[in-house]
């Protein structure tokens, strides 16, 4: 697969429908991938969490979930192919699962909101999809059990929304207890958007970039720090490298 990298990050050149085949071969050929998508945040977090760089960069498959970080490779000199986001990712997946005949278990949120997620995919394909369901509030200590009882649900896909850099760090160290299955995504907040509780921003907002001032104009309390302070840290990184050069 053919990988660029920026601002000490990893991403590989990927579209989504190759994205998707990726996955689907692997789950055929009954192997495991570990997959991560990276956001301008993210990025912007793993310059000094070298522990979410280190979970991140080593795992098997990486893709631009912000349109911000496509437009940064194209400044950079490292153009993507395009953003492949991880809610899209996860809902054509799901579809994907739905007519192969894969399993998947669902992780994190709410108690009611990943119960909400899973009724609504039983309701839109089928019960057979999946494998189960745990909800993402746990201890340190809990990990590894809960890491075991996903591997021995039968799932071929596993999804976690849980907020980073937790999501990443777990799927980094308890990769080896889920070697049972095949392909493994941190999917961050894409549980409330399928099951309602958060809007998603209009398609033409995302193919701009201004996904995130849609969620910022939602909570702007709880979401100013992260995408104000974020986006302009990401910024400054960007035109930094680009002087370096």
């Amino acid at each position: 697969m053919n990988k660029i990298s920026i601002l000490n990050t990893h991403i590989h050149n990927l579209t989504m429908d190759e994205t998707i085949q990726i996955v689907d071969n692997t789950i055929s050929k009954g192997e495991q991938l570990h997959h991560v998508v990276v956001n301008a945040g993210k990025i912007v977090a793993m310059q000094s969490d070298l522990q979410l760089r280190k979970s991140v960069n080593e795992s098997d498959l990486i893709n631009a979930d912000g349109q911000a970080v496509v437009w940064a490779s194209k400044i950079l000199g490292k153009p993507l192919q395009e953003r492949v986001a991880g809610i899209d990712l996860m809902v054509n997946l799901v579809e994907l699962a739905y007519k192969k005949n894969y399993k998947v278990f669902f992780f994190g949120a709410k108690e009611e909101v990943v119960k909400t997620v899973v009724d609504k995919y039983t309701n839109q394909y089928s019960s057979s999809i999946i494998a189960g369901y745990r909800n993402g509030y746990f201890n340190k200590n809990e990990e590894q059990n809960i890491a075991r009882d996903i591997s021995n649900s039968g799932a071929n896909i596993l999804f976690v929304a849980i907020s980073s850099p937790t999501k990443e760090n777990f799927l980094y160290e308890n990769k080896e207890l889920l070697n049972k299955v095949n392909f493994v995504m941190g999917v961050g907040g894409s549980f409330d958007v399928v099951a309602g509780k958060v809007k998603r921003a209009p398609v033409w907002m995302q193919n701009y970039g201004l996904e995130w001032f849609y969620r910022f104009a939602q909570e702007p309390k709880r979401m100013w720090k992260r995408y104000l302070v974020g986006n302009s840290k990401f910024i400054s990184l960007v035109l930094k490298e680009k002087l370096r050069k």
